[in-house]
């Protein structure tokens, strides 16, 4: 099949979160498969200083707005991996500070920035090859689904390919005032309760679920959580309408980056025949957080992570004076709300030798951090797939989580240290307290921990068998359209 994919995020060019890794790895798991994957994303002043001088390969694609045409260059960002990546270069759109808001909130003109770049991206196949099928991701590129049902509807080359919508977190669905159906040269008969419109704006991510082929999401319970109110924000009643068309895929892990067997970014390598490179790992984590004289039967506890109350940095905050009166430590790494930013240094200030905090994102410390710690901590409120503790069950460091998404679907506590990490179900900090409790707890007692270790490191989540799910999906949507 020929595939192409849409999205506002991939790695290493642009990233703010897990849609980045799906983006990289997923294509390059198709392409071994047999299939022709190409990936478009836009142009960023940030992908402009890794990529700074690419071969334009469509000088100029024209874009129709109500009162003015708009004009993209297509930029060929070469081929790895067997993935052809083109960038959509527009600086008036692009060439910005960040990719969606400044600190004072979003772009004001982001149905215009992502309207035009999904435009692009229809336009540009026109010559560089129709695809079976486009694979759409969040309310960024949602959008593209229903210009294909609705702007090229008539369109004898586009309109009998399908789309398939990934949703990766439906909290952000991209609403826009109702002027953007003139702006972006929609029919107005879409803005209706049943289509686009939601409490008079334009809803992207409605727009794609409604219009998309097929609909997926990044782990199974997570296709089941946003059919109810708690998750579905808003848009539980037409993903229960659509359920037979919904499918959870839990993401896969690019192993050639995330494996301590050979991570150039740790200290030392390790397996989970010979654990003996954890050792240095360990204390090499230590170290780049400034932590001395700690006793081996002293847990290490890491965290990688936005700071947010969605990664349930509320319930750390609130269990930390009685956290701190156990045998761990703590090492921090993110940021986010300035709030958690803030009260997080502050309590690193007053418990100086149990817990460490840096404040900014660090690929390399993010590395040392799944290497060297003993257990990792995501307390989510909610979690659609989640990737550390994957990465983390490899690194023979064991996760403690709340059942959600796809940290349910990954994590299995068992009595006796038969399972891969903790869990627990209920959305106070107490429970978290207590699942902490339970892991270290286990921690003393070497021979059950060294085998819950093990037991994760064999488990394998590589990409080959989500790209073999994504397939079915792709061929069903194409099946259907014809």
């Amino acid at each position: 099949m020929v595939i192409v994919f849409a999205a506002s995020e991939c790695a290493p060019w642009a990233k703010t979160g897990g849609l980045a890794d799906v983006v990289a790895a997923l294509p390059k798991a198709l392409v071994a498969l047999g299939h022709k994957v190409s990936v478009f994303i836009p142009y960023y002043r940030q992908v402009a200083k890794l990529a700074p001088e690419c071969p334009v390969v469509q000088p100029s694609v024209t874009i129709p707005f109500p009162h003015y045409n708009r004009f993209v260059q297509i930029l060929d960002g070469g081929v790895k991996d067997g993935v052809q990546l083109y960038f959509v270069a527009n600086s008036e759109m692009f060439d910005r500070d960040s990719f969606y808001a400044t600190p004072g909130g979003d772009y004001l003109d982001n149905a215009e920035r992502f309207g035009l770049f999904s435009r692009a991206v229809i336009e540009a196949t026109k010559v560089l090859g129709v695809p079976d099928v486009f694979h759409v991701h969040d309310w960024q590129t949602a959008i593209l689904a229903v210009l294909l049902r609705s702007t090229y509807f008539f369109d004898p080359v586009l309109k009998g390919v399908p789309a398939v919508l990934s949703i990766h977190n439906a909290g952000y669905q991209g609403w826009f005032p109702p002027s953007t159906m003139e702006l972006l040269l929609l029919p107005w008969d879409m803005f209706t309760f049943d289509k686009l419109e939601s409490y008079d704006s334009v809803n992207f991510l409605k727009g794609g679920v409604l219009y998309a082929d097929a609909i997926t999401t990044v782990s199974r319970k997570y296709a089941e959580e946003i059919q109810t109110s708690e998750f579905g924000n808003g848009l539980e009643g037409i993903l229960q309408r659509r359920s037979s068309d919904l499918f959870g895929i839990l993401n896969g892990v690019d192993y050639a980056e995330w494996d301590p067997a050979h991570d150039s970014n740790i200290a030392a390598h390790y397996t989970a025949e010979n654990l003996a490179g954890k050792k240095k790992c360990r204390e090499d984590l230590l170290h780049a957080f400034g932590l001395n004289d700690v006793a081996e039967t002293t847990a290490v506890i890491g965290v990688v992570s936005r700071f947010a109350t969605q990664k349930g940095f509320d319930f750390i905050v609130a269990i930390m004076d009685r956290l701190v009166q156990e045998d761990m430590v703590l090492v921090i790494l993110g940021n986010g709300e300035e709030y958690y930013e803030r009260l997080l240094t502050e309590t690193a200030n007053r418990f100086p030798g149990k817990v460490r905090v840096q404040v900014k994102y660090d690929n390399v410390i993010a590395h040392k951090i799944e290497a060297g710690s003993d257990m990792f901590l995501m307390p989510s409120r909610y979690e659609p797939s989640g990737l550390n503790q994957m990465y983390s069950l490899r690194y023979g460091t064991i996760p403690v989580v709340r059942a959600t998404g796809g940290l349910e679907d990954t994590i299995d506590e068992r009595h006796g240290g038969q399972g891969n990490g903790f869990k627990f179900w209920g959305y106070n900090p107490e429970d978290l307290l207590d699942a902490i409790k339970r892991a270290l707890a286990t921690f003393q007692n070497k021979e059950e921990w060294t085998g819950m270790m093990k037991r994760g490191m064999a488990q394998d989540f590589s990409w080959e068998h989500p790209a073999k799910e994504y397939v079915r999906v792709y061929e069903r949507a194409v099946n259907n359209r014809n």
